[in-house]
């Protein structure tokens, strides 16, 4: 049996990987990869890697929970290493301490690498810190769907009411629905919100009001997901500090050495943002 192990390739852009994901990407016999995790790592394995896209999708068909849990137990039996690469940290609303229980339940040897979860790195893309005295003591991190695709059952009293940044992840189509239930339960209507799509990708795209227009700011600009929504005074500050997060950028084409002939992987970075000219 070989060893499994769960990778956090972080936000989006493919540089925010830690040092020790890339390596184990790098000693990697098979790599099941997410589609919130950058095609362009998957540069660094080796050649005779095997690749498997096992990416969620809203739109088409994908494989469920219990058939990727399934193929990275079969790649376990069939390969000394396996790296199931995760968008984000494993462990933060990746279902990563699903894939180790069952893994474990299995006799497979799991090892799990920390990534950069977006619900830190998202805000920071779009100049917002997280936390900041005098306008934030901590920050909450939720999901704003259930299993089902529903509104998650949260504790909405309690946030209106606190002194915290509040981020909601899977939130994009649950926006106008999370500010009702805010402002119900007491939060002030006019208080910063913000979300980012597609944040550390070139693709990125902000918008910043309040929750009382926030929904409508997100059709107006005709934000995509993966999105987050941002609620706290923090959001207020994005103006201001994102300027200082931003590079002037050349645009030119990429040459990508180890993808081949590849469709899907190019597909991928063409709706990321890249301009993908040739295919070694």
């Amino acid at each position: 049996m070989g060893t499994v192990c769960l990778v956090g390739a972080g936000p989006g852009d493919e540089k925010l990987i830690t040092i020790k994901g890339l390596e184990k990407i790098r000693c990697a016999d098979c790599i099941l990869y997410d589609r919130l995790s950058s095609p362009l790592l998957l540069n660094y394995a080796k050649d005779n890697c095997e690749k498997i896209f096992v990416g969620k999708t809203g739109w088409s068909p994908s494989m469920n929970q219990s058939e990727i849990n399934e193929l990275m137990y079969n790649k376990a039996k069939q390969y000394n290493f396996v790296v199931r690469l995760k968008g984000g940290d494993p462990y933060v609303f990746g279902r990563g301490g699903e894939e180790t229980e069952y893994l474990i339940k299995r006799g497979i040897q799991v090892e799990v690498v920390p990534g950069i979860t977006s619900a830190i790195a998202g805000p920071l893309s779009a100049g917002i810190p997280v936390t900041h005295r005098g306008k934030a003591s901590g920050f909450r991190v939720v999901t704003a769907s259930d299993k089902h695709g529903n509104l998650t059952d949260l504790d909405y009293k309690s946030m209106a009411k606190c002194n915290e940044t509040l981020i909601f992840l899977m939130s994009l189509s649950k926006i106008q629905q999370i500010s009702d239930k805010l402002v119900e339960n007491g939060c002030n209507k006019n208080i910063p919100a913000a979300v980012i799509s597609c944040a550390t990708m070139p693709t990125e795209k902000k918008v910043v009001g309040t929750l009382s227009n926030i929904y409508n700011l997100v059709l107006e600009n005709d934000l995509e997901s993966p999105s987050l929504l941002v609620v706290g005074e923090v959001a207020g500050l994005s103006n201001l500090f994102d300027n200082h997060n931003k590079n002037i950028c050349v645009t030119k084409n990429i040459l990508l050495p180890k993808i081949g002939d590849d469709s899907k992987i190019q597909d991928e970075l063409i709706n990321k943002g890249f301009c993908v000219d040739a295919f070694k």
